[in-house]
């Protein structure tokens, strides 16, 4: 598999060496000639750090460590520098803490946001809301850590975990703190140059003034309704709007009938346990996710999709049968309920999508420098 220009390696001097990402670097690319080590890889996205080491040997990651990342939802009131500031301070902290102080072979970073062909962050929504300043952040950790960093998008990294097992094209979709998908077909991640593309968190599904707002500051994006913080907030409204129906579900028991206790876990307890309140307001949600898959469907006739992400993945063969339920109700034009049900499938039930596939994107990286 191929990445596009939008995706590929972004050239990030290495300190006394050659850019990482450069194709017409000398050999090894400024990558340590050590064939046996390890990678420190990361997955940063809107609530979450993970860090852990990928072995090339063994396709595996181990020593997974998860913390809260130091972004807006810790810190709702912090201008996006600073938030953008605390974000690469926490992992340089995180590297420096998984190494133990000693430089790391390379470094592979998956992260939420829209990543431009010159390893810029665009945008991260669901890191530090607003758009603010690109921010150059393979550059600025290759001068922290003292090694090749690698940044790439969070769902192009996951790609290199579902590629190897996926033989026709396909739409990765995360439903998680926000929403955002991959279409891979003929090799490649369709994008372009600045990183656009992939985006239909940020599609708007809602034209009404009214409309949820979302993190990026819009009003009525798919993110804002059918992502996991979206869900959580069309279920809290339901249980101030229907008190009655809040009061005799499975949930109300799961918090304590309090709304404001309603937490992810308790709606995906809920959902999975045949709870009606819970599962018609996530339904409500999910219908969203059909239309815009459906209109993916009807426009380029991608036929598979791969649903991972933190919310969906909590809520489990429930949530994709209330997504191909909506899909079939909603018609995908030419093909039955049998078709409908057989292109949708779930992801492996992990949060190291990120991981494993940023590191396997370094070691195929490596093995082709090493060839030339």
């Amino acid at each position: 598999m191929t990445i596009p220009q939008s995706d590929r390696l972004a050239a990030v001097p290495v300190p006394g060496g050659t850019p990482a990402g450069d194709a017409n670097s000398s050999a090894h690319h400024g990558y340590p000639e050590d064939p046996d080590g390890v990678f420190t890889v990361l997955d940063v996205g809107g609530t979450t750090l993970r860090t852990g080491s990928y072995d090339p040997a063994a396709a595996a990651v181990h020593r997974v460590r998860r913390v809260p990342v130091e972004g807006m939802a810790r810190h709702p009131r912090d201008p996006v520098a600073v938030l953008q500031r605390r974000v690469v301070d926490q992992i340089a902290h995180e590297v420096a803490r998984h190494t133990a102080g000693a430089s790391p072979r390379a470094v592979g970073v998956a992260f939420a946001g829209p990543i431009s062909a010159g390893g810029l962050v665009l945008a991260a929504p669901t890191v530090w809301g607003r758009r603010g300043d690109p921010l150059p952040l393979g550059q600025l950790l290759t001068e922290r850590v003292g090694a090749p960093v690698v940044v790439v998008n969070d769902l192009t990294a996951a790609a290199w975990r579902y590629a190897a097992t996926e033989t026709e094209p396909f739409c990765l979709i995360t439903v998680s703190s926000g929403i955002g998908n991959k279409v891979f077909r003929g090799g490649e991640v369709l994008l372009d140059a600045d990183g656009h593309g992939g985006e239909l968190g940020h599609w708007v599904c809602d034209p009404s003034p009214e409309a949820a707002l979302c993190d990026c500051g819009a009003r009525g994006h798919l993110g804002a309704i059918a992502s996991g913080r979206g869900v959580l907030a069309a279920v809290r409204r339901a249980a101030d709007t229907d008190p009655a129906g809040f009061a005799a579900s499975l949930l109300a028991a799961l918090c304590d009938g309090r709304a404001p206790g309603i937490d992810n876990p308790a709606i995906a307890t809920a959902v999975r346990q045949g709870d009606t309140f819970t599962t018609e307001v996530l339904r409500g949600t999910v219908t969203r996710l059909a239309q815009a898959i459906g209109a993916v469907f009807t426009s380029i006739g991608v036929c598979r999709y791969v649903v991972m992400g933190g919310f969906a993945l909590a809520v489990g063969e429930r949530y994709r049968e209330l997504l191909v339920g909506e899909l079939v109700r909603l018609g995908c034009f030419g093909l039955d309920a049998d078709a409908v049900d057989g292109m949708v499938s779930l992801g492996r039930p992990d949060d190291d999508h990120g991981l494993i596939g940023v590191g396997r994107l370094l070691a195929d990286r490596m093995s082709r420098a090493g060839t030339r």
